[in-house]
């Protein structure tokens, strides 16, 4: 196989993207897009042969605080033409790494965060063998609920929990209006998701991020779908899809008519979204860092943090997930014990 690393057009690498079994929404041109426009740089890389791409990574840069240096950045990816045999994958995989290890270094990287979005199990090993360090900080969130979208409305209702499934229908039945929203709607978002984040006591994006996103992403790959009653908006769910596959990035609800259950049935309006559009399953994105008996254990005692909406989320009739999480490729040993002292020292101040 001989094989070429060059940057491709952003029309090419997500055609590749999109056709891939592991796509997902973070490795699209569109994603660069919006980090690029939020103080991160980007690149991205890929391998062809005979004008085919074969693998490649969109890679995410960003200076770290108190002259820690620059991380490099792969969520969701890199990714290797699923075609190929064992032995093709195994040979590009090496060629792949050493082609992010160029670019990462040219871009004056300290470390490179990987977050392959791969279900934990027998792959941590791998990344060891490929020089990889469990990261002491995510960016992603590696716990999260998934649901099965297979079947039809029923099915899907009838493996929720009962409370669920009652306060979807009470939504639906206290005039509340559910709906895509439009690019003038991204304002009532806003507001809805910054009451939330004080609410539940954790960071949001600011007002021009979603504004942003909805430019990039909507209608092809994403909808803002929301819920208002008269005039006050309720409650709002940001969904993006790619294959079989949508996410729950963004959402919230505000403090006014929690009774009416909007963002019951704002979520159940995003389901439907994602299936109408072939999706087969849908992540709920972010749920406390713990095994799914502890979860259980905790969720109606705590409200910090993603503890928070867990007690929604848990309702929904999906799988407790987890992925093998964040994971490092250390470049300049002495400013990344630096940086891990850094976050151990942040992580007792908040803990």
């Amino acid at each position: 196989m001989v094989l070429t690393v060059f940057t491709p057009f952003p029309d090419q690498w997500d055609q590749f993207v999109r056709s891939h079994p592991r796509g997902h929404v973070l490795q699209l041109s569109a994603w660069a897009n919006l980090k690029r426009a939020f103080g991160w740089r980007t690149e991205t890389i890929a391998l062809v042969e005979d004008g085919q791409i074969r693998g490649g990574a969109q890679l995410l840069f960003r200076r770290l605080p108190a002259q820690l240096g620059t991380m490099a950045y792969i969520p969701m990816g890199g990714l290797i033409d699923a075609q190929l045999d064992d032995r093709g994958r195994a040979a590009l995989q090496d060629d792949l790494w050493r082609a992010i290890d160029k670019c990462a270094r040219k871009n004056g990287a300290t470390f490179l965060k990987y977050e392959p979005s791969i279900v934990l199990d027998h792959t941590a090993p791998t990344l060891t063998a490929l020089g990889f360090k469990p990261s002491p900080q995510t960016v992603q969130p590696p716990n999260t609920i998934t649901i099965d979208l297979t079947g039809d409305d029923d099915a899907i209702l009838a493996r929720m929990n009962q409370g669920t499934r009652r306060k979807i229908r009470q939504s639906q039945k206290n005039g509340v209006r559910f709906y895509e929203a439009a690019r003038t709607d991204v304002e009532k978002f806003n507001s809805i998701v910054q009451v939330t984040g004080a609410r539940n006591e954790f960071g949001v994006h600011d007002p021009a991020y979603y504004q942003k996103a909805y430019d990039l992403f909507v209608p092809r790959d994403a909808a803002l779908m929301l819920a208002a009653h008269e005039d006050d908006p309720l409650a709002g769910v940001f969904v993006f899809a790619l294959g079989d596959w949508a996410w729950y990035l963004y959402g919230g609800s505000s403090n006014v008519k929690r009774n009416l259950m909007a963002s019951y049935g704002v979520q159940w309006a995003a389901i439907q979204w994602a299936k109408a559009r072939g999706c087969k399953y849908y992540d709920m994105w972010g749920i406390p860092d713990e095994e799914e008996t502890a979860l259980e254990a905790q969720f109606e005692t705590r409200d910090d943090g993603l503890w928070g909406v867990y007690g929604f989320k848990r309702g929904w009739g999906g799988r407790v997930v987890r992925s093998v999480g964040a994971w490092d490729r250390v470049y300049n040993p002495l400013i990344y014990s630096a940086y891990k002292l850094a976050v151990k020292i942040r992580a007792s101040a908040f803990g």
